[in-house]
C-alpha cells in the first residue's frame, strides 16, 4: 500500500511511481514503445551515463532531467545515493523514469533499486529493455545460440566491485557452456582470458570484442581466446566494450547476405 508522506495545504501526497525504464543497447530506435512513451510522460527523469543522448530528447519538454550515472575511473553518484534520490523524487508525488541502459535487471543494477523504492513504500514498475548481451553480438552477425553450434549462453560480468571478491568461477565456468557473453570484462581482460584458459577452454576457441556496439561508432575485434588480450591491445578498442567466447562468433562468416554493419541513427538522430 501507497504510503503518503508531504504535506501540502493539509492534503498528504502520495508517493509517485517510478519506471525503471530499459533504454537499450545503445541505438536509441532499439527502446521499446512503452520505455519511449513513459519517458515522453514522466515528470522527472533520472537517467544515467549509457543512454544515448537521442532518448532524452523523448522527455516531456517540462519533464526534470537528472543525470546519476556512473563511468569508471570517474567520481560518480554511488548507488545508495542514486536510490536515496529516486525515493526523495518520488516522495514529492511526481512520476519518475530511472532510464538504464541495456535491461535493468541485467547488471544494472535494477534489484537494487526495487529493493529500496519497495523497503521505502514506493511503487515501481520494471520496464524490460534490450540487452547488450544479446543485441550487441547480433550487430556483428553473431548469434549467441546457434543449433548445432551453442545450445547454452552464460552472460557472466568480469568486473566484482571495488573490495569483492569475483562473483564468477571462472575456471569452472570455461567449458560448462557454449556461448560465454562477458560483460564490464576489459579491465581484466587479460586475468580473465587466461582464467577461462586455465579451466580448459582451447586457445583457438573464436572470440570477439565489441565496442560502442549497435551505434554509429561500434568497433570490433576478432581473434581466438589466446590472441585476443592482443589484438585488442593493437585494436585500441574503447570502453565499454562487450566480450564473447564461443565457436559462435565463426558462425558469422556464413551468414553472407546479412547486414551487420551499424546503422546510422534514424529518426530519433
Amino acid at each position: 500500500m501507497d504510503t503518503p508522506h508531504h504535506i501540502e495545504d493539509g492534503e498528504p501526497v502520495r508517493p509517485g511511481t517510478v519506471y525503471l525504464v530499459g533504454a537499450g543497447p545503445g541505438d536509441p530506435e532499439l527502446m521499446t514503445l512503452r520505455g519511449a512513451r513513459l519517458l515522453g510522460e514522466a515528470e522527472v527523469v533520472v537517467y544515467d551515463a549509457l543512454v544515448h543522448q537521442a532518448l532524452l530528447r523523448l522527455a516531456h519538454p517540462e519533464a526534470d532531467m537528472v543525470f546519476m550515472g556512473k563511468r569508471a575511473g570517474c567520481v560518480s553518484p554511488s548507488q545508495p545515493e542514486i536510490n536515496e534520490r529516486l525515493i526523495e523524487l518520488a516522495r514529492s508525488g511526481r512520476t519518475v523514469v530511472r532510464l538504464k541502459g541495456g535491461d535493468p535487471f541485467v547488471f544494472g543494477r535494477g534489484g537494487e533499486e526495487v529493493l529500496a523504492l519497495s523497503h521505502a513504500g514506493i511503487p515501481c514498475v520494471v520496464i524490460p529493455g534490450i540487452t547488450a548481451g544479446v543485441a550487441v553480438p547480433a550487430s556483428l552477425g553473431i548469434p549467441v545460440t546457434h543449433r548445432g553450434t551453442a545450445g547454452s549462453v552464460a552472460f557472466v560480468t568480469g568486473h566484482p566491485g571495488k573490495g569483492r571478491p569475483d562473483p564468477v568461477d571462472w575456471q569452472k565456468i570455461a567449458t560448462a557452456v557454449d556461448t560465454l557473453v562477458i560483460y564490464m570484462g576489459m579491465t581484466r581482460l587479460h586475468d580473465i582470458t587466461a582464467a577461462l584458459l586455465d579451466g580448459g577452454r582451447s586457445s583457438e576457441t573464436p572470440a570477439a570484442v565489441i565496442s560502442q556496439g549497435t551505434t554509429g561508432d561500434q568497433r570490433h575485434v576478432i581473434a581466438t581466446l589466446g590472441t585476443l588480450v592482443e589484438a585488442v591491445e593493437q585494436g585500441t578498442i574503447p570502453t565499454p566494450a562487450l566480450v564473447i567466447v564461443g565457436e559462435v562468433v565463426t558462425v558469422r562468416e556464413e551468414f553472407t547476405t546479412l547486414a551487420t554493419a551499424a546503422l546510422p541513427t534514424g529518426v530519433l538522430g
